[in-house]
């Protein structure tokens, strides 16, 4: 704490991230990256891009970039909003599109970064409470709010809620906006973006870093309608311009052009996430249905802090959160099959000796 701050940094808990520790023969299961490599197209792209161009500013708009999206989704370019990682065009939403008069809604278990933007911002939220399956209930949302947050598929439950659900909640609550966070949509059966043109509430944003192994590159999207985007836009152009640099317009293009490779990926760590599930429950894990790139479990006996030390000792890093409903169950991304073989010799040691 410091005399020179402002009274508002005094006032935050920042968002924790997943530790990146830098430490060789390390099994890393814990901040959700894609275990396959990002596309070759994209690499090509990128070093096609690192030239002497780069002595110029980026195109502040983005233009081409926004363009591949909007072909790729089937919408029209000004209903694309383009960021440096979806959390900075989660933060130009939560400024720009979410607060009022009226409480901001969300679960009480998701992204812990949502109560974060809301100090920051001065943002009156409330907490939905999940069900007790982890589910969220659309009834739950009939009241006075000044918009709804949440993460499709959920995190860390990896659950999601159906797009008929999400239809639902947005037609209901006509006057305010509807954010869907769909960080993990790619390794799910379907996406909210299909009802932006009927639902003009609704906003839905993603990210590369997930299913396009693209962590590193740090790029972020919305979608919705004009009027919404331009909101955003204003915001950002407030804020910063020149949010995406070159190399990342180049290769975020790329990874949108590539479907096939996504498809192929997310369809590979789908497959290994079954296989994970599968033997965990025969370990006496508790695991809920995810459709995302990573699982949330308990185990019957053996405690969530109890296994997550042990893995660590032997070099496994995947996440526990010390908070409240959650704290006997561990999130596991899903690695390599190879890592994932590492991962579930060693839980079944350490559940074995208790």
């Amino acid at each position: 704490m410091s005399r020179f701050w402002s009274d508002i940094v005094n006032q935050l808990t920042p968002y924790t991230p997943g530790e990146q520790p830098q430490l060789s023969n390390l099994i890393k299961l814990n901040t959700n990256e894609n275990p396959f490599g990002p596309s070759p197209k994209v690499l090509e792209a990128i070093a096609k891009a690192n030239g002497e161009e780069l002595r110029k500013y980026p195109d502040p708009n983005a233009k081409s970039l926004k363009q591949t999206i909007a072909n790729h989704f089937r919408v029209e370019s000004d209903m694309v909003f383009i960021g440096n990682s979806s959390d900075e065009v989660l933060a130009h939403v939560f400024r720009g599109l979410l607060k009022h008069d009226a409480p901001l809604l969300f679960p009480d278990i998701t992204y812990s970064f949502y109560p974060v933007y809301c100090k920051l911002f001065e943002i009156d939220y409330e907490q939905v409470p999940l069900r007790d399956d982890f589910t969220i209930n659309i009834d739950d949302y009939d009241r006075a709010n000044g918009g709804v947050i949440f993460a499709n598929p959920n995190a860390p439950t990896g659950i999601a809620l159906s797009i008929n659900e999400v239809e639902k909640l947005a037609t209901r609550n006509p006057d305010s906006v509807i954010v869907v966070d769909e960080a993990y949509v790619d390794f799910a059966d379907d996406s909210a973006v299909r009802l932006i043109n009927k639902c003009p509430n609704l906003v839905v944003t993603q990210t590369l870093s997930k299913s396009r192994s693209l962590a590193g590159l740090r790029v972020g999207i919305a979608l919705a309608n004009a009027e919404l985007i331009e909101g955003l836009e204003r915001i950002k152009n407030s804020f910063h311009p020149y949010a995406l640099d070159s190399l990342a317009i180049a290769g975020a293009a790329a990874a949108f052009e590539d479907h096939e490779y996504l498809k192929t990926t997310c369809k590979k760590v789908n497959a290994t996430r079954e296989r994970v599930t599968q033997r965990m429950q025969k370990m006496d894990f508790t695991v809920l249905p995810s459709s995302a790139n990573f699982v949330f479990a308990t185990h019957k006996n053996v405690s969530a802090e109890k296994i997550f030390f042990a893995l660590r000792e032997r070099n496994i890093i995947v996440r526990y959160f010390d908070k409240p409903r959650i704290n006997e169950f561990l999130r596991v991304s899903i690695g390599t099959d190879r890592e994932m073989d590492a991962f579930l010799e060693a839980v079944t040691e350490i559940v074995s000796s208790e």
